[in-house]
């Protein structure tokens, strides 16, 4: 009998619901390995040689889950896809910084500390997240290597509270316009950019950096509606057009926690 295939996750990482829904559209049997809640989720993990996730494995061998593409080879199906160009891809994360920084603003300080479903992730984390995803990007792009850590940052000292989160994702958002400009419209850049889970190219890693902003703004629209929060801005189809966005906005193996008001 052939090895199964097992699934790596956790909660709110928005690349592990991607690939488990990919996986159930091609028909492809799982088990799922939730490694905050299994009690051997995380050693089977590393035993595999990996420490982050997700991970998609069969046997012994694995593969990192961010690209599908990847994915897609290691299970044996065709993955059908058109990535947008990068002009229209920077347009998308522009558009999803702006979003996510109203909602920062209009975060009530009550719901700052409030956990996320399954996560040791508040609020306040989930919106500065957004930004540090737009922060990595530009860390690869200039030459440097974006890390898992980048990824398990939570925000200093000095930026607690939505209003000066949303502070900092317009330096984010400057940061990203000026690196357009200055690397000719994305023109003047290396093919290969170095990241935790492999060698991707500039439009791979910045179309996964869009569509990875753009899941985590719908997370937070959905846990600031759920608070009784009437948004002032939220995002369109039309805003995600093109990016492979999860259908679900939150991992139905996890049941969402009903807000203390």
């Amino acid at each position: 009998m052939a090895d199964p295939i097992r699934v790596f996750w956790q909660p709110g990482c928005s690349s592990c619901l991607k690939a488990k829904e990919f996986l159930t559209e091609h028909g492809i049997a799982f088990d799922s390995v939730n490694v905050l809640a299994d009690a051997n989720g995380f050693d089977d993990l590393q035993a595999l040689g990996a420490k982050s996730v997700p991970v998609v494995s069969r046997g012994t061998e694995f593969v990192f889950a961010q690209n599908l593409g990847d994915v897609a080879a290691f299970v044996g199906v065709e993955r059908n896809s058109t990535t947008l160009q990068l002009s229209e891809l920077i347009s998308r994360l522009g558009r999803v910084l702006v979003v996510a920084q109203s909602h920062a603003r209009q975060m009530p300080n009550r719901t700052l500390a409030t956990q996320l479903p399954g996560r040791d992730r508040t609020y306040l984390d989930l919106a500065y997240h957004i930004f540090v995803i737009a922060e990595g990007f530009l860390e690869a792009a200039k030459g440097g290597e974006l890390t898992f850590e980048f990824f398990e940052r939570r925000p200093p000292s000095h930026l607690q509270d939505g209003v000066s989160v949303s502070e900092f994702g317009q330096v984010t958002r400057d940061a990203v316009s000026t690196w357009w400009a200055d690397s000719g419209q994305g023109r003047n850049m290396p093919e290969s950019l170095r990241t935790y889970y492999g060698t991707q190219s500039l439009s791979d890693l910045l179309e996964r950096s869009a569509w990875h902003a753009a899941q985590h703004t719908r997370q937070l629209e959905r846990v600031l509606e759920d608070a009784g929060v009437v948004l002032s801005d939220t995002l369109t189809a039309e805003d995600v057009a093109g990016l492979p966005l999860p259908d679900h906005v939150y991992d139905d193996e996890v049941p969402l926690a009903t807000e203390a008001r």
